[in-house]
């Protein structure tokens, strides 16, 4: 299924009026906490990440990063409303989705990916993959299709948002199977993790915050979609060893309001970078099948270019 029309049936986001910012002085920066937005409900696997690269950086910066939880339109809106309103001073920067890249192809948005932010850093992405209740009849991803084309529509699955890599995953999926899922949209992996758990879904697909539930017994990791199996779980196996040709991940990193002083932004640069290098960040991260990613300022904005490209086709 084509990409486009699985977001043209599903997306709507709030539109936010930008303004236009002021430019920032380097000078003493910075001299107060700087407030780091992440589009994502607290308790996820993004937040607890993010968390702790703040904590790291935050000693490189000098100044604490404050989380500030802002979650809704699949991760958008807490970029469009730092856009829209923050100065570009450095003092408030966000966690970057690729939704953001993603929605104003799809529809109006009162922001353009390239145009409207500062590009800092990149850091990593999302290993993703498909669970279940563990006593439930899906042993296997198998026993997923069978049931799903003996009962179209019935299989409900919770993702992070209508759009999200995950839905647009999962509908490529299912057409590729010749079956019809039941998209059920939450605003994060804390959700996900409930409804999945709860009986409420029948599946999650979502990044790695679902990891503690799989040790533990209570979820079933049925599939993972990446190139390789991971090595937290090698009894999962891969989409394509499931045969479908697809491997799906989700890259992020740091941006702020658009016209930040230069000298800012190799301040943080710096600060993050440092960050992703410790030891105990990258163990961190490791234990959400994360690994640092890193690109400077202008290979992440080039990334970014390549990604609404890529979006395109």
């Amino acid at each position: 299924m084509h990409r486009r029309h699985v977001l043209a049936a599903a997306l709507s986001a709030a539109g936010v009026a930008l303004c236009a910012p002021a430019a920032a002085l380097a000078q003493g920066y910075p001299e107060k906490p700087v407030t780091l937005v992440v589009p994502w409900p607290a308790g996820g696997s993004t937040d607890i990440a993010m968390r702790t690269i703040a904590e790291a950086a935050s000693k490189h910066l000098g100044q604490p990063l404050v989380v500030d939880n802002k979650p809704g339109a699949t991760g958008t809106l807490g970029p469009a409303v730092m856009a829209a309103n923050a100065k570009p001073d450095g003092y408030t920067i966000a966690q970057m989705p690729i939704s953001v890249m993603r929605l104003p192809l799809m529809q109006k948005t009162a922001w353009d990916a390239l145009k409207d932010f500062t590009y800092i850093v990149h850091l990593t992405g999302y290993t993703f993959g498909v669970t279940t209740k563990a006593d439930n009849q899906f042993k296997t991803w198998a026993d997923v299709v069978e049931y799903a084309k003996a009962n179209p529509g019935k299989v409900t699955y919770g993702t992070p948002g209508a759009g999200s890599s995950l839905h647009i995953g999962m509908e490529q999926i299912a057409a590729k199977a010749g079956i019809k899922l039941t998209h059920v949209p939450f605003k994060g992996g804390a959700e996900t993790n409930a409804a999945v758990l709860g009986g409420h879904t029948t599946l999650q697909a979502d990044s790695t915050g679902w990891r503690p539930l799989v040790d533990a017994g209570q979820l079933r990791l049925l599939a993972i979609w990446t190139a390789e199996r991971s090595k937290n779980w090698p009894d999962a196996p891969t989409l394509k060893e499931l045969s479908y040709p697809f491997v799906f991940d989700s890259p992020f990193g740091v941006a702020g309001p658009k016209g930040m002083d230069p000298a800012v932004v190799q301040k943080l640069h710096d600060a993050f970078k440092k960050a992703i290098e410790d030891k105990a960040v990258i163990e961190a991260m490791a234990r959400y099948d994360m690994v640092p990613r890193y690109l400077d300022t202008a290979g992440y904005r080039k990334l970014v270019g390549e990604i609404i490209e890529s979006e395109k086709a």
